[in-house]
């Protein structure tokens, strides 16, 4: 079930640079409000609600940060109202690019996203372009803490888990959607420690990209990053060494 990528570590390295200039912060609180919005302000009947608050809560999120955001949402608060939008497109050595974002300005959002990819060796795609390529997961990132991936595979395998992948201080570990919350309780229940969950569209093929493509593309994800209103950027590319 073990395979290698640098997309991941890349990834995870991204998200602590992320934390640190509290973009993490504003992405939660966009999940949180959304998902209130569409589900409802109780957790308890609001499976989107309640996994946006456990990740709000494993970043170290202030609870009432996480309060307010949900008061904004359900209207006991004035706040504005994102909406959800998917843009799709090619990066550099034609790897394919879905860029999730929240955004209260459409033509704003997409007038960067728009500029990020011309400026950086990219090309914005129609719907559907590049979608057909993925497909929707579950992903769980949780630290190894001294398990072996032998342990690791053994608790997920039977709550229904599809892969694992080990790096070198970090397992991700991936389900379908159906088994997405067993696997994520089946972790929790053994005391291990979830960095961040989350459901992502992962590659059903990963295409290989080192040298300037890598460099390049990198860069273009950088800059969707840096765009307020971007959540996710996700790709078929295979850093390799």
């Amino acid at each position: 079930m073990s395979g290698h990528s640098k997309w991941a570590t890349i990834k995870r390295k991204k998200a602590a640079i992320d934390a640190k200039r509290g973009k993490m912060f504003t992405r939660l609180i966009k999940e949180i409000t959304i998902a209130a919005r569409h589900g409802g302000g109780g957790p308890d009947g609001n499976p989107r609600l309640r996994l946006a608050i456990d990740n709000a809560k494993s970043a170290n999120m202030p609870a009432d940060n996480i309060d307010r955001a949900v008061k904004k949402a359900t209207g006991e608060l004035e706040g504005a109202q994102y909406h959800e939008v998917m843009y799709e497109g090619y990066g550099p050595g034609g790897i394919a690019l879905l860029i999730e974002a929240a955004t209260d300005n459409k033509n704003r959002t997409i007038a960067e996203i728009r500029h990020a990819f011309s400026k950086n060796g990219g090309t914005l795609g129609e719907a559907n372009s590049v979608s057909w390529m993925f497909e929707r997961k579950g992903v769980i990132t949780v630290k190894r803490d001294g398990k072996s991936e032998d342990e690791m595979m053994e608790i997920i395998l039977d709550a229904g888990a599809d892969d694992l992948q080990t790096e070198e201080d970090f397992f991700e570990v991936k389900t379908s959607l159906e088994t997405f919350e067993p696997v994520r309780k089946a972790i929790l229940a053994k005391k291990i420690i979830v960095e961040n969950a989350s459901l992502q569209w992962t590659a059903k093929n990963l295409v290989s990209v080192n040298g300037e493509n890598a460099e390049k593309l990198m860069k273009l994800i950088e800059a969707f990053e840096d765009c307020d209103d971007v959540q996710n950027v996700f790709s078929n590319a295979d850093f390799v060494d």
